[in-house]
């Protein structure tokens, strides 16, 4: 029997032709910003990265001046920590890690960020060998990350945190935004403590997860000053004018229809206002 009658071929050149090609480096000179992909792996180009301009930040001065210090470090080759923004839902945490990166690109240094989804994370030994070695220095960004109870997904986040054997690319840092310190719920912490046989060990590797950043960088609701304040601040960067009372009374009974106060909330806010004012924003 010839060997193209071999079955065994065939079923070989069939899976050769079906399987997708290895993951290859894109352009990194032609975007500042890239989505990673799986299923064929690439990472795709992001035109336009959705962000606002850093000093629209308000409310987080702390937090963004640590962090921005922190990847400047970084983009002109020096030593810098991972970072774990945690704390109240919408209080500015992804924009803010958008934007240090659009104000260090504007800066002039080449900065890539790319975002990889927490569904994506067991992939992300693959995503270290396409950047290991490349002349470019790279963010990875998480948002939204957490784990449950029986996630095993924290596992594959070690290899870009502690970089195992191989070592983490030196020209690759990993920022990471959640709504738990811990990147586990409070509640499940407790249950696995008080039911595991040693309860210290049962949880230890996934509390352990967070240690393992080097900046912990906490976000807290904002105050009623605070909240008008980041409303004010957007009037004045898009050219919106209005009466400080009306702005006070709408702003006001609009985070009361909300049930609280954030960043979120006021951008949404102020999105209305020049909406009723014929603005695009």
């Amino acid at each position: 029997m010839s060997m193209i009658d071999d079955p065994m071929d065939r079923i070989a050149a069939a899976l050769e032709r079906i399987s997708p090609p290895p993951g290859a480096a894109p352009d990194f000179d032609g975007a500042s910003a890239f989505l990673w992909h799986v299923e064929p792996d690439r990472l795709a180009p992001v035109a336009d990265v959705n962000g606002v301009a850093l000093e629209l930040l308000v409310g987080i001065e702390r937090a963004r001046d640590t962090l921005h210090a922190n990847t400047l470090q970084f983009a002109k080759g020096f030593a810098a920590n991972n970072a774990l923004l945690w704390g109240a839902r919408g209080m500015g945490k992804s924009s803010l890690v958008k934007a240090v990166h659009g104000d260090i690109v504007a800066s002039g240094l080449p900065l890539k960020l790319v975002e990889v989804q927490r569904e994506d994370l067991p992939s992300i030994g693959r995503l270290l060998n396409l950047l290991r070695g490349a002349e470019h220095r790279f963010v990875l960004y998480c948002d939204d990350l957490s784990f449950s109870h029986d996630d095993q997904h924290y596992k594959s986040l070690k290899a870009v945190l502690d970089g195992g054997i191989e070592g983490r690319p030196e020209n690759v840092i990993f920022y990471a935004t959640s709504n738990r310190r811990h990147l586990m719920p409070r509640d499940m912490i407790e249950n696995e403590r008080g039911s595991a046989i040693n309860p210290s060990e049962a949880v230890e590797e996934k509390v352990s997860l967070s240690d393992r950043f080097g900046l912990w960088l906490g976000f807290h609701a904002c105050d009623q000053d605070e909240y008008l304040a980041m409303i004010d601040g957007y009037c004045a960067a898009y050219g919106v004018e209005i009466d400080a009372d009306t702005l006070r009374a709408e702003a006001i009974e609009w985070q009361q229809t909300r049930g609280g106060r954030s960043g979120r909330v006021a951008w949404q806010y102020f999105t209305d206002l020049a909406g009723r004012r014929g603005l695009q924003v």
